[in-house]
């Protein structure tokens, strides 16, 4: 029973996770973000903070809050989903096109080590991304919660402990999950840095199989 409610949700997903083209596949888009990707709790719910001058992170940022927040000032976004072809990545970059915000775009997962590629990328983007700019992932939480961390420990120069208040309950990042391997990233850092920056311990000494 619960292997064909699996496989019928499957397909549900599928119908319905589409990028927009048109009148039918808008409608099966918009259905697909707001119930299958949990955009009705992010109606209310942001989980948005500056976390730096001109950096802010949050969850995935509703059309409206996107319009709030170039009212602000935002000129960037940069989303922690990757851009696969799907309804979540197609109607953020329609949205950030017609309010003329850059769309930025790394992938990794919340529940496996990232790649050193992903992190060395982010790291690069954080350099050369204009500001101010959005960046989030799904729920605000974990992925968000990584980079929000690596900003701070690598552009602002922040002590690790200071870092790691990114990676917490406040932002519903709990470490005792299967999400904790991202904690496990700056746990490895500060083991093995012996002095060394995060961008040197990274090049030479990070193995995401370890965690």
């Amino acid at each position: 029973m619960l292997k064909a409610l699996d496989r019928l949700e499957r397909r549900w997903r599928a119908h319905f996770n589409v990028a927009p083209t048109d009148v039918e596949s808008w409608r099966r888009a918009r259905i697909y973000m707001l119930w299958f990707d949990h955009a009705v709790l992010r109606l209310f719910w942001t989980n948005q903070m500056q976390i730096a001058p001109g950096v802010i992170r949050s969850n995935h940022p509703t059309p409206g809050r996107l319009h709030r927040l170039k009212r602000r000032g935002v000129v960037s976004v940069l989303t922690l989903r990757g851009s696969a072809d799907s309804a979540h990545y197609a109607t953020e970059k329609i949205y950030c096109r017609e309010l003329g915000l850059t769309l930025h775009a790394i992938g990794f997962s919340d529940k496996s080590a990232p790649p050193k590629a992903s992190l060395t990328a982010l790291i690069d983007k954080f350099r050369t991304i204009e500001k101010p700019f959005l960046m989030h992932c799904k729920s605000g939480a974990d992925r968000a919660g990584l980079a929000s961390a690596l900003y701070l420990l690598v552009i602002e120069g922040k002590p690790l402990a200071e870092a790691r208040r990114m990676l917490s309950p406040r932002f519903l990042h709990f470490k005792g999950s299967k999400t904790g391997v991202l904690d496990r990233v700056l746990d490895q850092y500060e083991t093995e840095s012996a002095g060394r920056d995060f961008e040197t311990w990274l090049e030479e000494s990070y193995d995401p199989t370890r965690l």
